[in-house]
Parts: structure tokens; C-alpha cells; sequence
């Protein structure tokens, strides 16, 4: 590692493999490996944003050059090394990778966000970006797919924030929209309950029917797609399905409750993704 940077090469997502979803296990080994590379680049970028104890913006702009030097076949950081075969195999475009790192570059300046607009336009980096590379590595690379898989992976990340609305706090930031919580008369002082107020419970349950509205592009997306591809997409929008209903189930209460979705829910919404009908 560069002398600057201490430290950085400790932060090694190997370990994204056994966080990776249970249900697409069943991948064929080459698509999984390239899956699970990409998630563990984005857990990578995640981990020094969040956690890395020296200076991140450094740390952040560091790994970007590792990523340059992986099209090399160069890159020195463990996570990078095992990117780069899946970087040359499905012909990886790298400004998603460059994305998610200015995302995180982005945490460490910014921790509001006034409107649901701004929050969106923070997911355009933190979150399309995986899906982009999702559908790079089934071939897929057209317009349509590419609006319908943002919407989900934006509202996969507006669940992930309801779910971490605790955690966020404590982090100092806040990703509900500024605007929703003054409307309903949430004060960032809510957030750190044991349990979430009536307020707060109103602007969950709002943020909640968003992210189901945009989670609703995750069927013709699944539609438009065939084989392996098709399952992937459906396990993902099923999770945050599923994820929304246990937030609803736990009356909007994401800071009393463990709200993280049940493997029936999940394997049914997937289920009537896969089928073509609307889920029970």
C-alpha cells in the first residue's frame, strides 16, 4: 500500500461471498463469482466510507487508482485483484465502479438530503450503479433495462436507509428527505428513540410506498429478461419487497424492530415475479 494510507489493505471483502443472497447460490459458478466480485467492490467502497479510520477521501481516491490499474492487470488491493477477471471477462465499463466511489466521497461531505429528488440523485451513485454492472454481466445493455433496473436499485436503497435509520443517526447522518420529515413534524431528534414515534412512523410509511412504487419497474424488468438473468433480477426485487413488508408488518417501527424481510416472503414475491402474476 502507499505510504499515506495505512491500514487500507485490513479492509478485504472476501467475506462478501457469505453475505451474499441465499437464493441466488444456486448461479452458475461463473456468474456468482462475477456477482460476487462486484458486490464485494461495493462493500469495499461502503466499508471505507463508513469505517476506514485514516483519511477516507485519500483512501477512496487511492482505490480509484487501484481500479485504473486493475484494466492493467495491476491492482494491488486484494478486492481489486479478484475484480479484474471479472472487469476483462464481461467487458466492464468502469464509471460505475468510479460512482460508488464518489458516492462515498459524497458521505463525507454531505449527510442531509432536503428532497426525495436529492436523495435519488445520491442513489444514481450509491445504488444504480450496481444494478448497471448486474446487467453488464448477463449481457444485457439497453435503455429501457437500464431506467427499469435504476428505479429498483433505488428503492432497494431507500429500504436499506429505513432499515438503518438507527444506524445512520448514530453516524451522524440522516437519508430520510429533510422535506418529509418537517411535513410531518418528525424531529431528528426521533431518530434516536428506542422506538419510532407516530411522526416518524408516517414518514417511514411514506418513504415505504415510494420505494414500493419504483420496486413495481422490477416486473417489466424481470419480463425483459431470460435464463439466469431473469432469476437474479427477480431474487433481488423480491428481497426488497419482502423487506417492505416486514417494515409494514412491525406497524413502521424500523427503530424498535429487527424489521428484515422472512424467506417466504421473499420466496413468494419471487415467485409471482418469475410466474407473471401479482403476489398473494
Amino acid at each position: 500500500m502507499p505510504v499515506g494510507i495505512p491500514g487500507l489493505d485490513a479492509i478485504d471483502r472476501q467475506r462478501a461471498a457469505e453475505n451474499f443472497p441465499v437464493a441466488l447460490r444456486v448461479l452458475p459458478r461463473a456468474v456468482r463469482t462475477d456477482l460476487i466480485a462486484i458486490y464485494g467492490f461495493a462493500r469495499l467502497v461502503d466499508d471505507i466510507g463508513d469505517e476506514y479510520e485514516g483519511d477516507r477521501v485519500a483512501a477512496l481516491d487511492w482505490l480509484e487508482h487501484d481500479l485504473d490499474a486493475a484494466v492493467a492487470g495491476a491492482a494491488t488491493h486484494p478486492v481489486l485483484v479478484r475484480l479484474t477477471p471479472t472487469i476483462r471477462r464481461r467487458h466492464l465499463d468502469l464509471q460505475p465502479f468510479r460512482d460508488l466511489i464518489e458516492a462515498n466521497r459524497r458521505d463525507q461531505t454531505q449527510n442531509r438530503y432536503a428532497t426525495l429528488d436529492d436523495l435519488l440523485d445520491y442513489c444514481r451513485l450509491s445504488a444504480n450503479p450496481v444494478g448497471r454492472l448486474v446487467l453488464a454481466v448477463f449481457d444485457v445493455d439497453d435503455p429501457e433495462s437500464r431506467r427499469l433496473s435504476d428505479d429498483v436499485c433505488s428503492a432497494l436503497q431507500v429500504v436499506e436507509h429505513l432499515q438503518d435509520v438507527a444506524e445512520d443517526w448514530r453516524a451522524g447522518r440522516v437519508y430520510l428527505p429533510q422535506e418529509d420529515l418537517a411535513t410531518h413534524g418528525c424531529s431528528e431528534a426521533d431518530l434516536a428513540a428506542g422506538t419510532a414515534s407516530p411522526a416518524l412512523r408516517q414518514v417511514v410509511a411514506l418513504e415505504c410506498e415510494r420505494a414500493r412504487q419504483m420496486l413495481h419497474s422490477g416486473r417489466p424488468l424481470t419480463k425483459r429478461m431470460r435464463g439466469w438473468a431473469r432469476i437474479t433480477l427477480a431474487g433481488f426485487v423480491a428481497g426488497g419487497e419482502a423487506t417492505i413488508d416486514a417494515i409494514e408488518a412491525a406497524r413502521f417501527d424500523v427503530l424498535g424492530v429487527d424489521c428484515r424481510p422472512q424467506h417466504r416472503r421473499v420466496a413468494r414475491h419471487a415467485t409471482s415475479l418469475l410466474v407473471g402474476r401479482a403476489p398473494a
